[in-house]
């Protein structure tokens, strides 16, 4: 993988901490641990570009990078098992509510889900809340290369395939670069209107 020029802007834990939105974002949404950072890793070809962990919920903030001074990716907080006191979760939650609402510049979301688990409540609430609040998004499997046998792999299809709708999925792999290209495609498509 080509290694693309990408710099961390900043960790904001308060909307007045956004940086201006001088270019289009690409937002990175899923639950603790499902592969966020190392997907933000993998696109830009920097390993600890973003911060990676075994332990979900250490991603804390909205974290912004600047990315060939032509995008903005913006790493979310994960939702799910984090072991953290309700209070801070709901902070998480208004931090990102804001960041979703209000964010001119969000281009686009990708919403990532684990190959072997499929669709949690979770995941569904925030497709939904996307949908109803007209956010564009595109689904990323991730983990795909765990997912040893083709009957594995036609299960996990056949799983995502249940709560899809009209939306289109990229299965990826921070392992092997699988989707690495076809999200990039993605990225640097203008969006229609």
């Amino acid at each position: 993988m080509q290694r693309v020029p990408a710099r961390f802007i900043i960790s904001a834990v308060r909307p007045e901490q956004f940086p201006a939105e001088e270019l289009p974002e690409f937002a990175f949404l899923g639950r603790s641990n499902v592969g966020k950072s190392s997907l933000l890793n993998a696109l830009v070809g920097q390993q600890g570009l973003a911060h990676t962990s075994a332990t979900p919920g250490r991603t804390q903030a909205i974290n912004f990078f600047r990315i060939a001074e032509r995008w903005q990716f913006v790493d979310l907080p994960g939702y799910g098992y984090a072991r953290v006191p309700s209070e801070i979760t709901q902070s998480w939650k208004s931090l990102i509510d804001s960041y979703l609402l209000r964010r001119k510049a969000l281009a686009l979301c990708f919403l990532l889900l684990d190959s072997r688990r499929g669709w949690m409540p979770h995941d569904l609430e925030l497709k939904r809340w996307l949908e109803a609040h007209h956010r564009k998004y595109l689904i990323v499997t991730t983990k795909f290369d765990k997912l040893k046998s083709q009957s594995e792999r036609h299960e996990a299809e056949k799983a995502l395939r249940l709560h899809l709708g009209d939306a289109e999925w990229i299965p990826f792999s921070a392992v092997t670069g699988q989707g690495v290209r076809q999200i990039w495609q993605t990225i640097s498509t203008p969006p229609s209107p």
